[in-house]
């Protein structure tokens, strides 16, 4: 059974019995994977709220500082998908 949109496999517990529930910062570019997003939003499936998603006219001007800035905020994980 699926909680957050993760597989069991796929969460950890902590110590203290509770789920980890990681924070997701995706970057992604306007034209191809934002507008995949888009049309999944329309298929009504759905992904875990503790993704972030940023939208990029390209993800080719993401720099790394964009993607440092995303941990030093608490991202878990950064995805960029272009």
């Amino acid at each position: 059974m699926e909680q957050n949109g993760l597989h069991p496999e796929e969460q950890s517990e902590e110590p203290s019995g509770q789920t980890f529930d990681p924070k997701i910062e995706a970057f992604v570019c306007t034209y191809c994977t934002y507008t995949a997003a888009d049309m999944a939003g329309s298929q009504r499936l759905q992904y875990p709220s503790t993704v972030r998603i940023v939208k990029y006219l390209c993800t080719g001007k993401v720099e790394i500082i964009h993607i440092l800035k995303a941990f030093e905020a608490g991202a878990d994980a950064v995805f960029v998908g272009g």
